[in-house]
């Protein structure tokens, strides 16, 4: 899908969630630590990945961010840094900057299983950023990107290059690109029957006849 924010404004965590299990693929919702620091934003965009490994130095006159500063200036509209850091908790490789610079150009969110920091100025931003902590730790000597647009791990979900990744105050589910269009068709038919069930349950029905009825849950 090229345009991207009717599923920002109808979809939820949730229930994409509860179509990827149908559709086969259960293990695409990453870790409940992966938390918003702004539980009213949602993100909705398409994955660029980075790869991240530990390091436990910084040499002298060596660029650090190298491929941070080229994944960030590349990015289009609607794409979302997506860093895999590994289970270390050493690394906090997301800030006010990058977010910044993120945003200006159309970026969606930023995820991320390492630490973000500079969380208020963030905040202040509006601009949705999930992450698996919040820490000081900056990247420069415990953690460097070697590798850019590569199949990753995140939270323990796979995550590709160009895969629909949705956010809220649920969490993340990443929607791989094969089975997206029957994935969102199937969610947005069951965000209709959501809505029809809340509808019947506030009017006082059984919650057994209207399952029955609508079979959702």
């Amino acid at each position: 899908m090229s345009d991207l924010l009717p599923l920002k404004e109808k979809l939820f965590a949730s229930v994409l969630s509860d179509c990827l299990d149908a559709a086969g693929h259960r293990n695409q919702a990453m870790h409940a630590r992966i938390r918003p620091l702004d539980e009213a934003l949602v993100l909705c965009g398409r994955a660029r990945t980075a790869l991240y490994v530990d390091v436990y130095d910084a040499p002298e006159g060596e660029n650090p961010y190298e491929l941070e500063i080229r994944l960030i200036d590349d990015l289009k509209r609607d794409e979302v840094p997506v860093f895999a850091c590994g289970a270390s908790g050493r690394i906090a490789p997301w800030g006010e900057l990058l977010s910044t610079s993120a945003k200006a150009r159309g970026a969606a969110g930023a995820v991320m299983d390492g630490l973000t920091r500079d969380i208020r100025a963030i905040r202040e931003k509006r601009f949705p950023v999930f992450a698996g902590g919040i820490g000081p730790l900056d990247s420069k000597g415990r953690g460097r990107i070697v590798a850019l647009d590569l199949p990753v791990e995140v939270g323990g979900a796979r995550v590709c290059p160009g895969d629909l990744v949705f956010g809220d105050a649920d969490g993340v589910v990443v929607v791989p690109r094969d089975v997206e269009a029957r994935v969102v068709a199937a969610a947005l038919a069951k965000v209709s029957g959501e809505n029809a069930t809340r509808e019947a349950l506030a009017r006082g029905e059984k919650l057994a006849e209207v399952f029955k009825r609508h079979g959702i849950l």
